[in-house]
Formats: C-alpha cells, sequence, structure tokens
C-alpha cells in the first residue's frame, strides 16, 4: 500500500506562524568561519593516502596488499588460498571483468573445485543463504577513506550488503582512485551525488577491518558481527 500524506501545508504553514516566520521550503547550508575538519591531510598526494591507509590497516587488522591489474588475479587468488578457499561468494559487479578477474573467478575456481556464488537478485533468500555459509565474501569499495581505513560500500540490487558481512571473511577490493583523507570527502561526494539527480544507494555501509567488539569490560572480541579476517587489495587504477 502507498501512503498518502495529508494536510502537510497546512501543518507546516501553522508551525512557521507559531515561529513567527515564513514558511521555509529549502534549508541553505551554513557557512562556517573555521573548517578543521577540511585540513586533515589537506593537499595529500594519492601515494601518500595510500601510505597512511596502510598504517591505519594494522590498527584495524586488516591485511593489505598492494598490486596492479595484471598481479591482481594472482594476488587475489593468494588471499582466498590464506583463507582456505571456497564458497565464495562476491557481488555482480561489471568492475571485476574491468580489473581482469572474469577468468579466475568463473573458470580457475571452478576447475579447482572452489565455488562461488555471484550475488542475483532473483534468487531472493537463497543469496542470503549462501553469504551465510560462504568462507569469503568479495566486495569492490566505492569510496576508502585513508585516516580511519574504512571502505564504504554502495549496495543496489546486483550487490547484497550480506556479501560483506556474513561470511567468515572478507575481501574488499580497493582501487587507489577510490582513496580520499576522511569522511569529510566521502560526505561531499555522496552529497554531489545526490544533488546532479545521480540514484545513490538506499544502503551506504562503512566497514572498517573485521568485525570489531569491545562493549563488554572494553574487551576486544573479534568476529562477533561479521568475518573475523579481512583484507583490503588496493589496485593501481590511475
Amino acid at each position: 500500500m502507498i501512503g498518502t500524506i495529508q494536510n502537510r501545508d497546512p501543518f507546516l504553514n501553522k508551525l512557521a506562524n507559531r515561529l513567527g516566520r515564513e514558511r521555509r521550503t529549502e534549508v541553505i547550508s551554513p557557512e562556517w568561519k573555521y573548517n578543521p575538519q577540511e585540513e586533515v591531510l589537506k593537499g595529500a598526494s594519492q601515494d601518500e593516502l595510500v601510505e597512511v591507509l596502510k598504517e591505519q590497516c594494522k590498527n584495524i587488522h586488516t591485511n593489505f596488499v598492494m598490486t596492479d591489474t595484471s598481479h591482481l588475479p594472482t594476488a587475489l587468488n593468494e588471499v582466498v588460498e590464506t583463507y582456505g578457499g571456497g564458497p565464495i561468494v562476491s557481488w555482480k559487479d561489471e568492475r571485476f571483468e574491468q580489473f581482469g578477474l572474469s577468468t579466475l573467478m568463473k573458470e580457475e575456481w571452478a576447475e579447482k573445485g572452489i565455488s562461488l556464488h555471484e550475488w542475483d537478485y532473483t534468487r531472493g533468500k537463497e543469496n542470503i543463504e549462501k553469504a551465510n555459509h560462504a568462507n569469503v565474501g568479495i566486495t569492490i569499495s566505492d569510496i576508502t577513506l585513508a585516516e580511519s581505513g574504512t571502505a564504504v560500500l554502495f549496495s543496489s540490487k546486483d550487490k547484497g550488503r550480506t556479501v560483506s558481512f556474513l561470511p567468515a571473511t572478507s575481501i574488499i577490493l580497493v582501487p587507489k582512485s577510490s582513496i580520499v583523507p576522511r569522511m569529510t570527502q566521502a560526505a561531499k561526494i555522496i552529497r554531489e551525488k545526490v544533488k546532479s539527480g545521480e540514484q545513490v544507494a538506499s544502503c551506504v555501509n562503512f566497514i572498517t577491518g573485521p568485525s570489531n567488539s569491545a562493549d563488554i569490560e572494553m574487551i576486544l572480541v573479534v568476529g562477533v558481527h561479521g568475518p573475523i579476517k579481512a583484507t583490503y587489495i588496493v589496485i593501481e587504477d590511475l
């Protein structure tokens, strides 16, 4: 059932009247005299941001791998083998093919007996079951925050969010071009997408390494709410 908003305008007009002003129909962004959030890593080159991300990965217990597109299949395969092989679940994402991973994922792994389930929205809950029983989940970062070591994933019908948190381990491919200093820049990117009329994911996940929780007596426990191990594979794509 589609809901219908009733009496919205009279209600909002009444509120504005009680506040002693005209009703505002748009929100004007405030102008701040100081913007310290803009100064963090200001002017850092892409290579410098990679180094910041690399160091932060040590703090968030995440493995860091640097490679280029020609060596990416080998790097990805090595990480999968380190994690014990399949079953594997991944997004249905054209970037895998652009990065030259189609042969590895759709042929070589099959020959080795490593099962791969590619997210298929037409298969409904079966996708979630596959993710729940997968050893490895493979996704691609849309925006990456160097300061915190955070991968930002935009979900869609072909990119189920459970791929990143139900499998035992997580591999996130990080295009070097996706790396920005911090949350400040990520928020700007998302805001510009909205302003330009671009369809933005209804679910945007900010993932910082494997699952960590220290809610009880400040004792760190890994894997409570998601993967127990994570690897970022940074790809030279510039």
